[in-house]
């Protein structure tokens, strides 16, 4: 029977780590690494972070929403502003786009449900706050809201927001829902309901970013409800226990009371499993004791990797980083398994969890590759949660958010993914179906330019808006279908697919050394200037000709190959490092933390430093990856140097203070870099433990001597999947100047786990 067939039920084993019913384990100095954790980190410039409480990978993101103004506020949260409109219960976390921002809840003493704008807020319920009385943890948030003198404090389990809101002495209790107002998106219908006296319910349908969402909702308060006004956006309406419309706000009254809570739950499919939701995970009011688990449950992920350092701001950046890749993909079922999918039919997972949030373009390169190490438990329910989608909606993912496909970024990015886990040997997801997808994926009309490379082989770039590195991305992607293909014994497809990842050389113009657009008539695009960045309507996805013409990770060999060999490819790579050509006046506003014209702050550079290793000069780069570390990653607000993107950002550090890292998406070759921290413990895949040693590790000495892996000379400058799950302990021994012997051998050199040629 196939998955389409199936209906879809979660194991209760599988939930059980997420929906946070066991009791909290107390927490000592040794293993309480939220100490260093720092959500701040990343609200201010575009790291587009988000700041509030939530549980590792929750359906519910509960955290302060500024008035929305467009790009740098994606997450509904910037650390330039002062202006509270509400805690919303869904947000992003690091992206380009906005959306979410669902059942924003506000505190107040005077029913007002208009807004205020930004530059004048007097006349609106908008509340002015400082930072001064912030507080934000992973599992809890707190702020005191100027206007009213009112401290607000949240907390989470899986799919539900607990909020404490503690009144002034005197004051009347006004708690506002809004429907209306969210991040990057358009309500287009909603619904409130009075149930009982301490308990409403409701929906929130969306138009946005994601194309169509529908989010149903529980409300429960401690303290009886003595009035529901209600509001068609500002106008009242005469209505005694719900109202339907466009932009609902209800307000809910409890008298003077000093302190009251509620608690809401979250539902993809409606308010019936809402409240199964609410009354599985959170029963009561107990608000220390939710903190407490949610602590406990960020605890146990974060102690899967511990540093040892003198460097206090080193720990906040790695844990805070660590931190950052676990709060997407998001939990998107409810506690009997249902789920709505991007049919917007209801579907109900069978032995499997199902998430959203896939930021795949972005996270394939790092995120995804970490998860396999450490988070190896979630890796078949990302592959189960992506396959289902390619069943509802006839492709793999893209870039999918809630019941809605925004079809943003170029690739067909969870085909590398899936290609990952099962070579490195995942089970629990079936393998033909998700080859099958991976296959159908390829050559769905429908994807961006498709039909190109099936008849013509190439994409013309009159023809289609960033055509080359779509081209260049689908190179990558296939390379892991031919992959996979082989090792499954299916020759046919091996052979078909090991040719499509190699088309990227036809873009490589060997006259002027560097990839290039093509035109329809097989001519190449004139004039050209390499590093020229056209946002959106150019030649390349938020980057430029200089950055993609290193854009084959899944073939360094042949790239350097192209070039003429070592020499020539390490000379492009060092000018690529210095050259400071511009942009132009229309670049990508991604495109930052530029070291000449790589890109850290955006992901087509991610992989780029770790190339120097292929030609025999790694320690170049430990030189630039060590540089990166420590100029672009800061435990200051701004210490994200571009979108987080999901956790994208934070991986590379993540994987990169380990000392490497994976170049190819699809296969299992991490290679060496500069270890960031003296020791690192890490439980890797079976609950192993892997030391990693930086012997004479610090600011100047960056660069690797010699290498040791369980007791033993390691000459290699690169080492595997399967040797760093095994256990052990890996050992560098660090200089300040570069060991240029160290992995300059042909033989010592990245060799690829699973060859496709």
């Amino acid at each position: 029977m196939t998955i389409k067939k199936l209906m879809w039920a979660v194991s209760a084993v599988a939930m059980t780590s997420l929906v946070g019913c066991a009791p909290a384990e107390q927490q000592t100095a040794e293993n309480d690494l939220l100490q260093y954790v720092d959500p701040f980190i990343g609200s201010g410039f575009h790291g587009h972070v988000f700041v509030g409480a939530s549980v590792p990978f929750g359906m519910v993101q509960l955290g302060p929403n500024n008035i929305d103004k467009g790009w740098d506020w994606c997450s509904g949260y910037h650390y330039s502003d002062s202006i509270c409109i509400g805690f919303s219960h869904t947000h992003l976390n690091g992206t380009g786009c906005g959306d979410l921002g669902d059942v924003m809840v506000m505190p107040m003493t005077e029913v007002n449900v208009v807004r205020g704008n930004q530059d004048d807020i007097s006349g609106g319920y908008a509340s002015l706050y400082r930072h001064e009385t912030e507080v934000a943890r992973p599992d809890y948030y707190s702020v005191m809201l100027d206007r009213y003198d009112i401290k607000a404090e949240l907390t989470a389990t899986a799919r539900v927001g607990l909020h404490r809101y503690t009144f002034p002495e005197g004051k009347q209790a006004h708690i506002l829902v809004n429907l209306k107002d969210g991040v990057g998106c358009i309500t287009t219908n909603s619904f409130i309901r009075k149930i009982d006296d301490y308990t409403i319910e409701g929906y929130r349908y969306t138009r946005g970013w994601s194309p169509m969402r529908k989010v149903y909702f529980v409300l429960q308060a401690d303290k009886p409800i003595t009035d529901m006004a209600l509001y068609e956006d500002t106008v009242p309406v005469n209505a005694v226990r719900q109202l339907k419309g466009r932009a609902v706000k209800g307000v809910l009254s409890f008298g003077e009371q000093q302190q009251v809570m509620v608690k809401v739950a979250l539902s993809p499919v409606s308010c019936e499993n809402a409240m199964a939701n609410l009354k599985c995970e959170l029963n009561d009011f107990d608000f220390d004791r939710v903190q407490k688990a949610c602590a406990a449950q960020w605890n146990e992920r974060l102690n899967r990797i511990v540093v040892e350092t003198e460097d206090e701001a080193a720990k906040r950046v790695f844990y805070t980083s660590n931190y950052h890749t676990m709060v997407a993909p998001t939990l998107f079922c409810d506690v009997n398994g249902e789920y709505r999918g991007i049919d917007d039919m209801i579907y109900t997972a069978d032995g499997f969890t199902n998430y959203t949030t896939f930021s795949l373009w972005d996270t394939y390169r790092t995120l995804c590759p970490l998860f396999t190490l450490v988070n190896d438990k979630m890796v078949p329910d990302f592959v189960n949660s992506m396959v289902s989608i390619y069943y509802q909606n006839d492709k793999l993912p893209v870039w999918a958010l809630h019941s809605g496909e925004t079809n943003c970024m170029p690739g067909y990015s969870a085909v590398p993914i899936i290609a990952d886990a099962y070579l490195k040997g995942f089970t629990g997801f079936d393998a033909e179906e998700a080859f099958a997808a991976m296959k159908a994926t390829t050559v769905y009309p429908l994807q961006k330019a498709v039909p190109y490379v099936v008849d013509l082989g190439f994409i013309p770039c009159d023809k289609v808006h960033e055509a080359t590195s779509i081209a260049m991305e689908y190179a990558v992607d296939d390379w892991g279908v031919a992959a996979m293909a082989k090792k499954m014994g299916k020759n046919e497809d091996a052979e078909l697919y090991a040719r499509r990842a190699m088309y990227y050389k036809q873009y490589f113009d060997k006259d002027i050394k560097f990839i290039r657009p093509k035109m329809e008539d097989g001519t190449w695009r004139t004039p050209y200037d390499p590093a020229n960045s056209i946002h959106m309507t150019g030649d390349f996805c938020e980057g430029n000709g200089w950055q993609y013409t290193f854009f084959a990770p899944h073939d360094v060999y042949g790239l350097i190959e192209l070039f003429g060999g070592d020499d020539e490819f390490t000379a492009k790579l060092d000018e690529f490092f210095v050259n400071e050509d511009s942009m132009g006046e229309t670049a990508s506003a991604d495109i930052t933390g530029l070291i000449g014209q790589y890109a850290h702050g955006n992901e087509p550079s991610h992989h780029i430093a770790y190339m120097y290793a292929y030609a025999g000069q790694q320690w170049k780069t430990a030189e630039k990856v060590r540089f990166v570390m420590d100029e672009f990653y800061t435990d200051k607000p701004d210490g994200v140097i571009g979108n987080e993107d999901c956790g994208q950002m934070s991986a590379w550090y993540v994987l990169s203070s380990m000392g490497f890292y994976q170049e190819n998406p699809s296969d299992g070759v991490f290679v060496f870099g500069s270890p960031r921290f003296d020791k690192m413990t890490v439980k890797v895949r079976g609950d192993k433990t892997l030391v990693i040693e930086a012997e004479n590790n610090g600011p100047k000495n960056i660069y690797i001597q010699e290498v040791y892996f369980n007791g033993q000379p390691y000459e290699k400058s690169y080492i595997t999947y399967d040797e760093l799950i095994a256990g052990g302990t890996l050992k560098f021994v660090m200089g300040p100047e570069p060991n240029k012997n160290f992995g300059a051998a042909k033989e010592s050199r990245p060799q690829a786990v699973n060859a496709i040629q």
